[in-house]
């Protein structure tokens, strides 16, 4: 698009910078004030009544204004984060455009956000806290964002959540499993829209109860941070306590663990009915292609809670056969959701593939970002942030959505699938069956059950 653009910024301190967006004064403020009285056509931009916060005015006084991106490109992570990076770059281009998806979830958003384009600049986090803060960082320095994204690994989450609240800038939660995101880690400028373990836990654990009976004996495998530790416990929890089952074991395995053999003899010694595979990523992959060489694999059966993109391609139809997951979204909701529809059609048609759930979360982060930008009728943090705040509801590509103010975390359901057999296939894409999709409200937690306690807005 010629309107828009995206600048690639790699991590290393020693490459090129971001390029800075040039940047105007604030002349229009002027013009639309006369005789003190600002005319009533013109949208608060520039809320000219409010003192300087985090890059307000700064990043909102040019023709453009800027967003920035910190994704795992590499790393175990990687594959999922290009996979977001897909949903990222379609929204800036549909709210550039005033496409029809956008303005069915926006529908204030014409041509650009309140008279301005959207740029999208990009760094590689490859999954670690560190990196992530450190680009986000060099794009408020430099590029003065109003906005910033990124995670895939809720540690990055949680790191950008308090450095969100530091600098007064919105965060937009890309993909976070873990409770404490909206949970004690919680903060005022920072918005999740995915579902968490604790949805995760509630919306699968009937259908395995359900499927495989009461008592069982659970092989749990977890990454060993935040993501997967909240994860393991709601499952857990919900199964002990609502069927009986058994938690046998726990391997815990660090991020990018390549050789899962011990952990999987450790399984294989324990007795255990089900594998719950908590891993994600690689590390997903990885595991579970090795436990069908361990023969775990369908000696027991797995389950995987908090499902990743691109699964059932990358490790074949024939280990996700049968297989229960959770997830934030499937392609073929299409046939149920308008809006679903019309996403899955502009992304296959830009990028030559049915979008996988990271993507849409991505999609619909800067969609509802947009539409809250544009409710406010201003850039200035405070404003947007209670926009969301007033918990209104709005559509989505899963119907009908809105986010709780006591968290701020979006109210939606959780989406059941089960693999399915190589021969039921229709397409080379067609992995699941949508099962359930479970409504979101009966999944959560009270909001400050897991100790949410939002900072201040300035």
């Amino acid at each position: 698009m010629p309107n828009s653009r995206q600048v690639d910024v790699p991590y290393s301190a020693n490459k090129q910078r971001a390029i800075s967006l040039s940047r105007r004064g604030v002349l229009q403020v002027g013009a639309a004030v006369v005789g003190g009285m600002v005319l009533p056509a013109m949208p608060r931009v520039f809320a000219a009544d409010h003192p300087p916060i985090g890059t307000w005015p700064a990043g909102a006084e040019g023709p453009t204004v800027t967003i920035g991106a910190s994704v795992p490109r590499t790393g175990p992570y990687a594959v999922q984060g290009e996979d977001e990076l897909k949903g990222m770059q379609l929204a800036v281009e549909h709210i550039n455009s005033g496409h029809p998806l956008i303005s069915k979830i926006a529908p204030k958003v014409q041509n650009g956000l309140l008279g301005k384009q959207v740029a999208l600049v990009v760094a590689d986090s490859a999954a670690k806290p560190n990196e992530a803060v450190q680009a986000q960082q060099r794009f408020i320095n430099e590029n003065k964002i109003v906005a910033m994204t990124g995670a895939t690994s809720s540690a990055v989450a949680v790191a950008l959540n308090k450095f969100a609240e530091r600098e007064k800038v919105i965060y937009l939660v890309a993909i976070s499993g873990s409770n404490d995101t909206t949970g004690k880690d919680c903060s005022r400028y920072s918005f999740r829209q995915c579902f968490y373990g604790e949805t995760a836990a509630n919306a699968i654990g009937p259908v395995l109860v359900k499927t495989f009976g009461k008592g069982k004996k659970a092989a749990f495998m977890t990454p060993d941070y935040t993501y997967g530790h909240t994860v393991t416990k709601s499952v857990n929890d919900y199964l002990t306590g609502n069927g009986g089952w058994t938690m046998v074991t726990n391997q815990v395995s660090p991020l990018g663990t390549q050789d899962f053999s011990q952990y999987l003899t450790n399984i294989a010694n324990s007795g255990a009915d089900v594998i719950v595979n908590v891993n994600w990523g690689r590390d997903a992959v990885l595991s579970i292609q090795q436990a069908k060489q361990f023969g775990l694999i369908p000696r027991m059966k797995l389950v995987i809670p908090y499902q990743i993109p691109f699964l059932a391609k990358e490790v074949g139809p024939e280990l996700t056969e049968g297989v229960f997951a959770a997830t934030d979204f499937w392609w073929t909701l299409q046939d149920k959701f308008p809006l679903a529809k019309m996403f899955v059609e502009a992304f296959d048609k830009k990028y030559g593939y049915k979008p996988e759930w990271g993507a849409n979360n991505a999609y619909m982060q800067f969609a509802v970002w947009a539409r809250m930008v544009s409710e406010a009728g201003s850039f200035y943090p405070p404003d947007i942030i209670r926009t969301y705040e007033k918990g209104e509801t709005f559509p989505s590509t899963v119907g009908d959505v809105h986010f709780r103010a006591a968290d701020h975390q979006l109210v939606r359901p959780v989406v059941i699938v089960r693999g399915k057999q190589p021969s039921q296939m229709q397409g080379d894409q067609d992995y699941w069956d949508v099962v359930e999709v479970v409504p979101g409200e009966s999944l959560m937690q009270k909001p400050d059950a897991f100790g949410c306690h939002l900072g201040d807005y300035t």
